[in-house]
């Protein structure tokens, strides 16, 4: 099969995400929230869901990249009659001491060279994919309306053109602004330079302020720029990725709705950005999730995931009408892992937000709820820490003792047990400490003594890469030969050839998987720097930096046998792992190694 790479880019402010293709397209953008219904879903269906291109006739060459240290893309298109560039963006920037994140996005056209003819087609669809928008000629603007809400096209083409969809000579810098619900009370371009203007010192600035080291810089700046956007800032969750049934390989059946929020992936992206020094991330994620805590607090458990809001109903539907990505079924819109009972999560909710009381930088004195808050977590994980569960891989129909599930509440515990001790709360410290004992011996029950590795759950012969993290975790002291027996057994089984790692090769809900995750290939190469296998490590670092696409974006799994990209894509966890595993070889090398 020929090799599959994504052929898009990410923009947003925040508030929204776009994926804007090589071929000018929207061709994925929900509003007015990460996790609302799409208004271009080209991503899903060709035909019906919608479309919003700026091209030329004919045949074309499509250049794509971000402007340096900004979520600010640009796409230039070169053809017959000449070459002209779209610059994409959501606005964000300072204003009125707030981030000023609107519902707008902006595409900006520039000509370069000769006197190109373009059309612009901007057609959304609403109830995924079932309706269109009905269109509403004003003066300099169209206005959509349907779905019980109202969207306006505001550019400097005429709006003939656009509600025809007909070709015209692009002589000069023409703007194209869509916005929800609101209008545009001021000159365009002169709204649209300042926003760019505004937007691109807004990037720059917030990279300027990140502690990144030289350590293969370019992809751990694209990686944090990805990450920021992720996160749902008016709450403060953070989403997995900000697509919808992108398959795991083609035709897997392994279609799955990435935006909501998992607690567990937002452990490990808050765990990045504070490596490069970003923790306002981590303060609105508090109140997130202190917010689902008490909320839902005659709940004993959590939910592996929520809504961006903290919504806990988030019942998977099948969408049929919609063709799928590439012919992939089902379609999916929801995700029934939120029923699922994945007891890692309490340890990772406590790690998450350890650094607010440990980090002086933070004034934890002042928050006057944090004894109930962390009572209530160590309460969870007392009443979870002898129970089978799903894990981490989301098994619909099969429950272990998973050793990663118990591995997170030890390290959970030893989170909390640092908190009350900062708090002065000796009961809860006692607490802690007790829980941690146990889940240390659920861990234990997973060891196989003959071939020095544990496995992935208490009975099991199977292997995991999940467990690579006993290491990463100090759970193993990396320079034990334990640790370093158990990593030997991890790759002798789980590793190919190119470096790619696979989660686990036993059969599953669905069978045997057939790409590897790319998350695990990342913890592989952050163990082997743990071990003292440093050499290994940047090398084995370095064959995954091709698995990116032309923005330097990854996908969640890779085929072994072909480097395609699959599953949701831009996918969060991908981009944490490089990050994590660049900034733990960044701390070990003595000298940096520049790109």
């Amino acid at each position: 099969m020929e090799k599959h790479i994504y052929q898009t880019g990410i923009i947003g402010n925040c508030a929204f995400l776009a994926h804007i293709d090589k071929n000018t397209n929207v061709e994925w953008m929900c509003w007015p929230r990460f996790d609302s219904q799409f208004i271009f879903g080209g991503l899903l269906d060709k035909n019906k869901g919608g479309e919003f291109s700026i091209k030329p006739g004919g045949e074309f060459v499509s250049n794509q990249y971000y402007l340096e240290n900004t979520n600010i893309m640009r796409t230039e298109i070169t053809c017959a009659e000449g070459k002209y560039c779209i610059t994409d963006f959501a606005p964000r920037f300072s204003k009125n001491r707030t981030y000023y994140r609107p519902l707008m996005l902006i595409r900006k056209i520039d000509v370069l060279e000769g006197n190109p003819r373009i059309r612009v087609k901007c057609d959304p669809v609403c109830d995924y994919g079932r309706s269109k928008w009905e269109r509403i000629q004003g003066s300099r603007s169209i206005e959509f309306h349907g779905c019980d809400e109202k969207m306006m096209l505001t550019s400097n083409i005429p709006t003939t053109y656009l509600l025809e969809d007909q070709y015209f000579a692009l002589n000069e810098t023409k703007y194209l602004v869509l916005t929800y619900g609101t209008e545009i009370d001021r000159s365009l371009a002169g709204l649209c330079e300042e926003y760019l203007r505004e937007t691109k010192e807004y990037w720059r600035l917030w990279i300027k302020h990140s502690s990144i080291a030289t350590f293969y810089q370019p992809y751990v700046i694209r990686a944090a720029l990805a990450l920021k956007i992720h996160q749902y800032e008016d709450t403060g969750a953070i989403i997995a990725a900000s697509t919808s049934s992108l398959p795991e390989f083609m035709g897997s059946g392994r279609n799955w709705d990435y935006r909501y929020c998992w607690l567990r992936d937002t452990f490990y992206v808050l765990t990045s950005l504070n490596h490069i020094g970003h923790f306002e991330e981590m303060e609105r994620y508090f109140n997130y999730v202190t917010d689902i805590s008490f909320s839902h607090d005659s709940d004993f458990r959590y939910q592996p995931l929520y809504g961006i809001t903290g919504k806990k109903d988030l019942t998977e539907t099948i969408m049929d009408h919609l063709d799928g990505y590439m012919g992939n079924k089902p379609v999916r819109i929801g995700n029934q892992a939120s029923e699922h009972i994945q007891n890692d999560i309490y340890g990772q909710v406590l790690i998450s937000l350890l650094p607010l009381y440990t980090d002086h930088r933070f004034i934890f004195r002042e928050r006057k709820d944090s004894d109930k808050w962390i009572a209530t977590i160590l309460d969870k994980i007392e009443r979870t820490i002898d129970e089978k569960d799903a894990g981490i891989w989301e098994f619909r129909n099969i429950a272990h003792i998973h050793c990663y599930s118990n591995l997170f509440q030890w390290a959970g515990c030893n989170a909390a047990e640092k908190i009350a001790l900062s708090i002065n709360n000796d009961q809860l410290v006692q607490k802690a400490r007790s829980l941690r004992e146990r889940a240390a011996a659920h861990i234990e029950q997973c060891y196989d003594h003959e071939r020095k590795v544990y496995t992935h759950a208490a009975g099991s012969p199977h292997l995991d890469a999940s467990t690579l993290q006993l290491i990463m975790m100090n759970y193993l002291d990396p320079e034990s030969q334990k640790a370093k027996d158990h990593l030997i057994a991890l790759e002798k089984e789980l590793k190919t050839e190119g470096g790619l790692f696979y989660r686990y090769l036993h059969n599953d809900d669905f069978g045997k998987p057939k790409t590897t995750f790319l998350i695990c290939a990342f913890w592989y190469v952050e163990a082997l720097a743990c071990v003292g296998r440093l050499d290994d490590a940047i090398k084995e670092f370095e064959k995954l930096m091709k698995y990116c696409n032309h923005l330097l974006l990854f996908s969640e799994d890779v085929d072994e046998e072909t480097g395609s990209q699959w599953g949701n894509f831009p996918q969060a966890y991908s981009h944490v792992g490089l990050m994590n595993a660049a900034y733990r070889i960044a701390m070990k090398l003595d000298k940096p190694i520049f790109l």
